[in-house]
């Protein structure tokens, strides 16, 4: 199954596809709240795409590929390291992430999400988190990376609006632990790797971060994003691909202040 959220004369709605084709059925609640059909019916090309996640927090993990923290020049942890990205930084599929004037650096991050599906809280195995998980999708950590070098905590570089471009969909049938990811910008590879790098697996860091907080339905973690990172301008054309997940498309743009 495959879960969109969608932009409609009415406000964002839910929807799902019918057997894999590109027509959207809409439905009347999230898919954590028993949704039922509303009968009306859309065709994917015809609607924009908005976040498919309703999160009270985006819970982020870094440096959780060896090649990227050695790249950065930076220890691996020998635990999870934790950080949030606000809801307001969520961009849908097709969306234009917006370059800040406060920085001079904005970096991509191409990464595996996952979408909580039921509250999960101290998880005491695997299996329990399983059955808390929505599905997968793409997320791009959108980085500001001079400020965050500047800041050491990563609360402004990775919180400004547009900073988490999220989507295409949510796939709820698809194990997260060995999938090809890539970033193109303008078509040229920048980021490649396979979830199976990852220094902590999916589900352990779901689990890790269920003892920390509570994860509520609807909640995003961000598993951590391979070597490869690099700058973003005005004009680039941003595509990240995971195996079975399709492709995230976002543009870019300078940040106009509104007066």
């Amino acid at each position: 199954m495959r879960f969109f959220r969608v932009s409609t004369p009415g406000g964002p709605t839910w929807a799902r596809d019918l057997d894999g084709s590109d027509l959207l059925e809409l439905i009347d609640a999230a898919p954590w709240d028993s949704p039922r059909p509303t009968g009306a019916r859309v065709a994917l090309a015809d609607v924009a795409l908005l976040a498919p996640a309703a999160p009270s927090k985006i819970v982020c993990v870094g440096r959780n590929y060896r090649a990227h923290a050695a790249e950065l020049g930076n220890d691996v942890p020998s635990e999870p390291l934790l950080f949030l990205k606000p809801p307001s930084a969520l961009l849908g599929h097709g969306g234009t992430i917006q370059l800040p004037p406060e920085s001079q650096r904005v970096e991509h991050e191409a990464e595996l999400a996952v979408v909580l599906g039921a509250r999960l809280r101290d998880a005491r195995d695997l299996a329990e988190v399983r059955a808390a998980v929505l599905g997968l999708t793409i997320a791009n950590d959108v980085t500001a990376r001079d400020l965050q070098r500047r800041d050491v905590q990563f609360t402004r570089a990775k919180g400004f609006d547009t900073f988490c471009p999220l989507g295409p969909y949510v796939r709820t049938d698809l194990e997260p632990d060995d999938l090809a990811i890539e970033l193109r910008v303008n078509g040229a590879v920048r980021q490649a790797s396979r979830t199976s790098a990852m220094v902590f697996p999916t589900l352990e860091l779901v689990a890790t971060i269920s003892r920390i907080m509570t994860l509520e339905p609807g909640d995003v973690v961000l598993t951590g994003t391979p070597e490869g990172v690099g700058p973003l301008a005005a004009g680039d054309e941003v595509e990240v691909s995971i195996e079975g997940l399709g492709v995230l498309r976002s543009g870019v743009a300078a940040r106009v202040r509104e007066a």
